[in-house]
């Protein structure tokens, strides 16, 4: 597609309470198959790990859809995102401790592998799709059941595959699956003026093109746009 120098960054934070409650589906919604959306989650997170497998050390510093950091900055978001999912997987997420970001050191590739395996393990044990996550950086207010903070988790490495593959000029393709799944979770986060407060996670919705695909709906449902430019070697 081709590129456009203006297209928008998101400054990807993490999301606020408000958006996380309007994520909520109505409360005679059935309940979903835990084992089938921890197996959609799960392949969301492989598929960021290969991508992230093409990492090199040159490509560190360059920029990415998400306006505050540098790939870099992202992966060591990514990472702690992965051990705060997993802390609350196991009924620690209020420990702030397991959020923290730090520098990924010498081999940021394998300290994320070693993240993304603890997340899906950790939702793997996952007994109930009511068991409560603790998930402070979303609110400290209350906690959430486990089918909603897996379906966060979902969204969110399913979009940050792409800032990846977009930073890095590469194709990324979830399949019809994952897509479906989480193409409702995106279009359930408000698009308000909360959107353009500062740390907001997402820019307001873009407007999609006609007949665009899922992955490009879910993509400008959040603000970002499929236009972004990769930047040059």
């Amino acid at each position: 597609m081709p590129m456009n120098s203006d297209a928008p960054s998101t400054p990807c934070a993490a999301p606020d309470a408000g958006a996380v409650d309007a994520t909520a589906p109505p409360t005679t919604a059935p309940r979903p198959d835990l084992a089938h959306l921890i197996s959609l989650h799960a392949r969301a997170v492989r598929d960021s790990v290969t991508l992230v497998r093409r990492v090199t050390p040159d490509d560190l510093p360059r920029p990415t859809p998400c306006s505050a950091w540098t790939l870099a900055g992202l992966l060591a978001h990514m990472t702690a995102q992965h051990h705060g999912f997993a802390a609350a997987a196991r009924g620690d997420g209020r420990d702030p401790a397991h959020w923290a970001v730090h520098p990924l050191g010498a081999d940021p590739v394998a300290r994320y592998a070693a993240a993304a395996d603890e997340v899906m393990a950790a939702f793997a044990a996952v007994g109930t799709p009511d068991q409560p996550f603790a998930l402070p950086e979303f609110t400290t207010a209350r906690t959430f059941p486990a089918h909603r903070a897996i379906g966060f988790h979902l969204i969110d490495y399913l979009v940050h595959s792409w800032d990846v593959a977009r930073t890095l000029g590469l194709d990324y393709a979830p399949g019809p699956a994952l897509v479906e799944a989480a193409l409702p979770i995106a279009y359930a986060v408000p698009d308000d003026d909360s959107r353009r407060t500062p740390g907001s996670a997402f820019r307001p919705a873009l407007a999609a093109a006609a007949h665009a695909a899922p992955l490009e709906q879910i993509l400008t449902a959040l603000g970002r746009s499929p236009d972004w430019p990769t930047p040059l070697p």
